[in-house]
């Protein structure tokens, strides 16, 4: 019983399994994944449907997806999420890719059945959902600013904003030229949603985030300890919602940042769950494990 497996753990089910009661049949990969609160939800969740396995955290380091997929498969596992850096890595590793996922530009959960190894991207919709319950308006009635646009979560959560109608949506990211590809397929998947691509260079970042009502940061900036705020201060105000996809620390720099401005704030813990629940369902479908999940977390 290991807080954290490796691919070196995936050889057999005696290395898997050892000590344990239950067998490993379900996984969150990731690079690094000891932060991740995913087994926290999932385990109770699966424990109340009476399904008999555990659900660990993978450590998979970037290039080795191709690896883990097929360990797994050979293990009998379930299916696994996947979280960052490997969101794009897994679209292109499954047989079959939900039409959904595809829109979305990445691959969050992963179901390995008999004949395919099949893709969904439940971060789009976990994160509308989480927008609801956490600041009462419904996500396509915002005007949306995201911070780190061009990886896997920035990606899905830019598509779900076209998706819902959102008036405008500034897609802020370190690299130009990863967004070009992305704005080409928002515009054409919703042409009633203005689309703002800019670097953090860019001498209208403060005004162009200062007319939106949502900033999401969607990097990973602020997991480390000395990270600093994504966003200046310049770039926020009283009346903007702010919202880190990261969770731990539960205060991010710019979270902290946010507060001090008087903004209403909230982190990836509430997507974390909303996309959980989702991704719970691909597996094992007509179950409810949402109420579970959110107790344990």
């Amino acid at each position: 019983m290991k807080a954290v497996y490796t691919l070196d753990d995936l050889v057999s089910r005696e290395t898997l399994d050892a000590g344990a009661d239950k067998p490993v049949r379900l996984a969150v990969l990731g690079w690094p994944i000891a932060h991740s609160a995913s087994p926290r939800m999932h385990q109770p969740a699966l424990d109340a449907n009476g399904i008999r396995c555990r659900y660990i955290r993978l450590e998979v380091e970037p290039g080795n997806i191709p690896e883990a997929f097929a360990r797994m498969r050979a293990l009998g596992f379930i299916g696994c999420n996947v979280t960052v850096p490997h969101k794009l890595d897994a679209m292109e590793n499954c047989t079959e890719v939900h039409p959904d996922a595809r829109a979305l530009g990445a691959v969050n959960t992963v179901r390995f059945d008999a004949d395919a190894t099949r893709g969904f991207n439940t971060d789009g919709p976990g994160f509308a959902r989480a927008i609801a319950d956490d600041f009462g308006v419904p996500l396509g009635s915002l005007k949306v600013a995201i911070i780190g646009a061009g990886g896997g979560a920035g990606q899905a959560i830019a598509t779900q904003c076209v998706l819902l109608g959102v008036a405008k949506l500034v897609l802020v990211n370190r690299t130009m030229e990863k967004l070009g590809p992305l704005v080409e397929r928002l515009r054409a998947a919703g042409r009633a949603t203005e689309i703002i691509p800019l670097s953090f260079d860019d001498a209208s970042l403060a005004d162009r985030c200062g007319a939106c009502d949502l900033i999401v940061n969607t990097s990973s900036l602020g997991l480390k300890p000395g990270d600093p705020s994504i966003l200046p201060a310049s770039c926020l105000k009283a009346e903007h919602l702010v919202y880190d996809t990261i969770y731990q620390p539960p205060v991010t720099p710019l979270l902290a940042l946010a507060r001090a401005k008087g903004c209403r704030t909230s982190n990836g813990l509430s997507m974390l769950l909303h996309q959980g629940a989702l991704a719970f369902q691909h597996w094992f479908p007509q179950t409810d494990p949402l109420s579970v999940m959110r107790a344990a977390l």
